[in-house]
């Protein structure tokens, strides 16, 4: 029976784990970005039910951690374009290295993004004058999606 999995995963093993790498990317990153942007819609609801004019504004920062969903999608669509049956186990092996990396990344910062989304919508709520501050803080964490994606996308490329 060794034999017989040891065969199976030789035979399959690249398409196993680039399999893998698009889940992680596109569940991981989702995950953190439903979760951050579900905080950051939370928070302004809360702002929209007493002065609705701040709507839009409220939603800018609402959107921000929705990102890293997106770019989490956009590796794992790259990765699964180039899964195929007769898939190396090292390609397959780089592609589940891929994937991890923006899908980790991605949920790891779109909820901390969240988070300080929640505080730049307390912001606009109590002074609308102070809002881009908010934003900006909110940009920050984006900063590390965006270093996520790009060593993904240049270890994807890689393999």
């Amino acid at each position: 029976m060794t034999v017989a999995l040891t065969d199976l995963f030789a035979a399959n093993g690249g398409l196993v784990l680039g399999a893998l790498g698009v889940l992680f990317a596109v569940a991981l990153a989702g995950i953190g970005s439903a979760k951050g942007v579900g905080m950051a819609g939370e928070a302004a609801s809360g702002v929209v039910i007493e002065e609705p004019e701040k709507f839009g504004k409220s939603l800018v920062l609402q959107l921000l951690p929705g990102t890293q969903g997106l770019y989490g999608f956009v590796i794992g669509f790259f990765i699964f374009l180039n899964l195929k049956p007769e898939l190396e186990v090292s390609t397959g092996f780089m592609y589940m290295i891929s994937g991890g990396i923006i899908g980790l990344g991605g949920l790891f910062s779109a909820i901390a993004q969240g988070k300080v989304a929640v505080g730049g919508i307390n912001i606009l709520a109590k002074n609308e004058e102070q809002q881009v501050k908010g934003i900006i803080y909110a940009v920050m964490v984006e900063l590390y999606a965006i270093l996520a994606f790009a060593i993904s996308f240049f270890i994807m490329m890689q393999a």
